[in-house]
């Protein structure tokens, strides 16, 4: 079960997955932290930064089935959680280009080594769930990314784009009715 938190949970999973795939890079290690990019992050230490700046929800999930269960001497109908894909722009500062490349070299290959995270790797909301997040670099234009730098009033910065899906929220309410007890048909034939 998954609630209104999950979306945090991932980011945080996304951070911790990066700062320990980052660790090697060191000394100092760099760090990867969520960032609203509002003001420019420190260059010190190095860091990388993951900007969460879309979520829409995800077309090949979207017609899942109710699930419906007798609980007691109701009938309980349950929604279908609401499935939704993350967009996150990640972002390296490092005070100089070849640090910030080698970075985001890093984080490519950190991302594409275990592109689904699933069981130990879950933490938080997710912990003990069979949640598979799917991670996978975006194709993004470059005047789409700029368009995302020019959305929050700052120069444009070598980044990459990931999604991360399918991230399930559950509905908060359950339908309930009585149980069917007995049916009849009426069928006449035609005169």
């Amino acid at each position: 079960m998954a609630g209104s938190d999950v979306i945090a949970t991932v980011s945080s999973i996304l951070g911790n997955r990066l700062t320990a795939g980052l660790s090697s890079l060191g000394p100092p290690a760099p760090v990867a932290e969520l960032h609203d990019l509002a003001s420019l992050p420190p260059h010190d230490p190095p860091r990388v930064t993951l900007f969460l700046y879309d979520i829409v929800e995800d077309a090949a999930v979207r017609n899942r089935a109710k699930t419906t269960d007798i609980v007691g001497s109701e009938v309980r109908i349950r929604r279908p959680p609401l499935g939704v894909s993350l967009h996150y722009m990640m972002t390296a500062w490092g005070g100089d280009r070849a640090t910030e490349q080698r970075l985001l070299g890093r984080v490519l290959q950190v991302m594409y080594d275990d592109a689904i995270i699933d069981g130990p790797e879950l933490s938080g909301e997710l912990a003990g769930t069979t949640a598979a997040l799917r991670v996978s670099l975006c194709p993004t234009r470059l005047d789409d990314r700029a368009r995302v730098w020019w959305a929050i009033g700052q120069p444009y910065r070598l980044s990459v784009n990931y999604e991360v899906r399918v991230v399930d929220i559950d509905a908060t309410s359950d339908l309930t009715a009585a149980p069917v007890r007995a049916a009849t048909t009426d069928y006449r034939m035609p005169q």
